[in-house]
């Protein structure tokens, strides 16, 4: 199971929201290049990455920040944000991003996810942001009536790279994952599915690792923390 240390980037640094409130951000570092080179001395293989103001507004909005942290790593990175038509897509890859992840296109547009999964191969993901099971969309803004499970099944044979799972209620909250929802999305569906929100201990790791059928695990606030040590986190994944 891979391990993705996350760096939310909000006005240019990198931060950590409470349950995706904006209000509630809280800045661990003002130089996320300098964070993501950390990562991966200390072994990650990916990052992940999230414009969260571009998630609000429809369109990149640190980009620049994007790109000092691409030309910082030479390992790949997922990027999630504000990504809403090929044209930024394209330009995203374009410029080092390894995957894009679409969130709010795949309930507004599944036909552009499908387009962009044929043309780029790889390379698209889509995010499931979930509070209660029903997906929301657009920074977690709106809501809607869709489930995790019913959306993940209507891609499931549009090539996609992987399902990045998200219970916002555990989000930055340091409460858990939502492992039964996890492991049970990752068992209706063929496609990788890597959960995120509250992975916040070794131990939410290792239970994930031991589903045998979650792909990956994205964390942030407990790294930044010093609540998960990313050593002995690396190593117990490899195992």
């Amino acid at each position: 199971m891979i391990l993705y240390p996350a760096i939310d980037l909000k006005d240019g640094e990198a931060v950590r929201l409470l349950r995706g409130e904006m209000s509630a951000a809280t800045v661990f570092n003002a130089d996320p290049a300098a964070q993501a080179r950390l990562f991966e001395r200390a072994g990650c293989e990916w990052i992940h990455l999230v414009d969260l103001n571009g998630a609000f507004e429809g369109y990149p909005v640190n980009a620049a920040a994007i790109g000092t942290i691409l030309e910082a790593i030479s390992i790949p990175a997922q990027l999630g944000g504000g990504i809403r038509d090929l044209g930024t897509i394209e330009s995203w890859l374009d410029r080092g991003i390894e995957r894009v992840i679409l969130g709010t296109l795949a309930v507004e547009d599944p036909d552009l996810v499908r387009e962009a999964a044929r043309t780029f191969p790889g390379q698209v993901a889509i995010g499931l942001d979930a509070r209660k099971g029903q997906i929301a969309t657009r920074g977690w803004a709106e809501e809607t009536d869709l489930t995790v499970t019913d959306l993940a099944k209507a891609f499931e044979d549009a090539g996609i790279a992987a399902i990045i799972y998200t219970d916002i209620d555990r989000d930055g909250a340091m409460e858990g994952p939502n492992l039964t929802a996890t492991e049970t999305l990752a068992k209706a569906v063929s496609i990788p599915v890597i959960a995120s929100g509250g992975v916040s201990s070794l131990d939410d790791l290792t239970r994930l690792r031991d589903t045998n059928v979650i792909a990956g695990a994205i964390t942030g606030r407990a790294l930044y923390d010093g609540a998960i040590d990313l050593k002995d986190a690396l190593s117990a994944l490899e195992s």
